[in-house]
């Protein structure tokens, strides 16, 4: 039985293998066909959009082959700063006279879709079109469509729109049944990452901060919206309070749509707009397509931008997916030797990580604004560690909807004595040279000594924190205390108070440090680090999807709740990371 089951591994093995090998050169067969092959626009053809299903990052390559319907590869994005391109491209292009968008079940923070949506707003300015269909709308794909001219959806179809609601996961019960104690150090009466496990519901200050950037991210769609549909914001918020559509005709009703159509009627009204008829095929172009098109501005100018695109946990050493300090304060150096640099532009989405690596990138970033204009983007968050590598920037750039600020510190540990003794029958022992040689063990309960030790730790940490900001900020300490203490704030409520200069996107960003280097006229923009070969990163997806995908048949729903305990194996040491594992829905 154990030779028919090793040869059954093998054959199982090598049929999987050959199926991924054929996908691949598959994919590589495509790649090198369509890179070589020239990209021309049609007269009188329309630039398809189709966002559906797709996730929005900052960076991605949309050449390259999506594996994503077979399981692997994860999700598949679309990357913004490609997206903004090819929208500027098909508003230049005569040729291409209005954009089909579909983008119904798009996902999106809020901060890109606003990004996003303003470029789509600038492409009417050409006087083209721009046609929205769905099936179904989520409420940010609604807010993303509702910037078109029309906007149909399907007769079954139905729209979400009744406001944001965040909901956390809570693991005191959990612990208190399995007998581990979180030991918590933190600063800042806000600093709420720690509270799900210390805690069974929100805390007031934490209710409050978040009850307040809800609203404010509410406000900015809500209004955005009424302008784009013709509609009082005091009448689209009591749609949206009262979540008024609730059969579909309702959406006709209420103007949030122009009619309910089937994908062929509305196929059939743009070719009567491109003056076709109806026997006529459509010529439409992707986003790949016409960013093969583009011919980068000055790319023959010695001057050049560079555009740091920092997205995702802020971590120590090397790591893929995420800011990694060793990884980061190299492109950074390098961008601040490089004498064609003549500005950086740090653009950042991140909800923070690790103290110590972002103190790693901020000296980098210090040192090269000392030579060079250094300005901070701030995407769609920018908090906590996100915050503190911002503050080295001359100048801070954010969206309104931008979330940022949590100026805060906390570590983690846990006491798992009850579990191992109570529950499992493990005891330990020890034998020691100090007082302190097992400090922090998770055999046993804390000592007042080692608690206070940590406690002044996190409080130095603190102190750095304060430091750095008010430095960059040109503020007091105690000045930025009291917009401090790790509170979230928005790009509106940050601007307000001094922890934003300006609210723009990443143009603005990019054009502000032009100004400053004196280069505003003659320039290009070159994006850090340098994305590796596709190949590479989907191997590396791959064996990290095979994981996921077993886990998540063994946990079922529970899969979600799994994950964010994973994550604790991330908090080592102290940690500027704001909470935002929460769902926004």
């Amino acid at each position: 039985m154990k030779f028919l089951g090793n040869v059954l591994a093998v054959i199982v093995g090598l049929l999987v293998f050959s199926v991924i090998s054929f996908f691949i050169m598959a994919g590589l067969i495509a790649m090198i066909a369509s890179s070589e092959q020239e990209v021309s626009v049609s007269e009188n053809s329309v630039f398809l959009l189709n966002l559906e299903g797709r996730v929005l990052v900052e960076r991605a390559n949309e050449d390259e082959p999506d594996f994503s319907s077979f399981g692997f590869g994860g999700m598949p994005t679309v990357g913004l700063i490609s997206l903004k391109t090819a929208i500027e491209a098909a508003k230049e292009n005569e040729n291409i006279k209005g954009i089909y968008m579909k983008a119904g079940t798009f996902s999106a923070g809020q901060a890109g879709l606003k990004e996003l949506r303003d470029a789509l707003l600038d492409f009417k300015e050409s006087g083209k079109f721009i046609y929205s269909y769905g099936e179904y709308y989520t409420e940010p794909a609604y807010y993303l469509s509702s910037v078109a001219d029309k906007v149909y959806m399907n007769p079954s179809g139905l729209i979400e729109l009744n406001g944001f609601a965040s909901e956390i996961v809570f693991f005191k019960g959990m612990f208190e049944k399995l007998e581990v104690q979180p030991e918590v150090f933190r600063v800042g009466d806000f600093k709420s990452a720690v509270e799900p496990f210390i805690l069974d519901k929100m805390s007031e200050e934490n209710r409050l901060q978040t009850q307040s950037f809800l609203n404010d991210l509410n406000k900015v769609m809500i209004g955005e919206i009424a302008e784009s549909r013709g509609i009082p914001a005091d009448t689209l918020f009591n749609i949206s309070n009262k979540m008024l559509v609730r059969k579909v005709k309702d959406a006709v009703d209420l103007k949030l749509v122009d009619d309910l159509w089937y994908e062929d009627q509305v196929i059939d009204a743009m070719k009567e707009k491109l003056g076709l008829s109806q026997d006529d095929k459509i010529t439409t172009i992707n986003v790949s397509n016409i960013n093969r098109t583009v011919k980068p501005k000055n790319r023959t100018s010695k001057n050049r931008i560079a555009v740091v695109v920092a997205e995702g946990d802020i971590v120590s050493g090397r790591v893929e997916g995420a800011i990694s300090s060793e990884t980061f304060q190299r492109e950074i150096r390098d961008a601040r030797k490089n004498k064609d640099v003549k500005a950086i532009v740090l653009r950042v989405n991140s909800p923070g990580g690790s103290a110590l690596a972002s103190e790693v990138i901020w000296r980098e970033l210090e040192l090269a604004s000392k030579e060079k204009p250094v300005i901070a983007s701030m995407g769609e968050v920018a908090a906590s560690g996100g915050y503190y590598i911002a503050a080295a920037a001359d100048t801070i750039v954010a969206q309104p909807n931008t979330i940022t600020g949590s100026i805060g510190i906390f570590a983690l540990w846990f006491n798992a004595q009850g579990l191992l003794n109570n529950k499992l029958g493990i005891t330990t022992d020890v034998v020691k040279t100090g007082e302190l040689s097992d400090m922090l063990t998770p055999t046993r309960k804390i000592t007042d000594v080692e608690r206070s030790i940590f406690q002044a730790q996190v409080e130095e940490g603190y102190d750095v924190f304060l430091t750095r900001v008010a430095e960059g900020r040109n503020k007091t300490k105690e000045e930025i205390m009291k917009i401090a203490s790790g509170r979230v704030w928005t790009g509106n409520q940050a601007k307000e108070n001094g922890l934003v200069d300006i609210l723009g996107d990443l143009e603005d960003a990019i054009e502000i440090a032009a100004k400053k280097a004196g280069v505003a006229d003659d320039y290009r923009v070159v994006y850090y680090p340098i994305q590796k070969p596709w190949f590479e990163r989907f191997m590396s997806q791959f064996t990290n999807d095979v994981q996921v995908m077993y886990r998540k048949h063994q946990m079922g729903d529970l899969y979600p709740i799994y994950n964010q305990v994973e994550k604790l194996k991330t908090y080592e040491g102290l940690m500027v990371r704001m909470p935002y594992d929460m769902t926004i829905r």
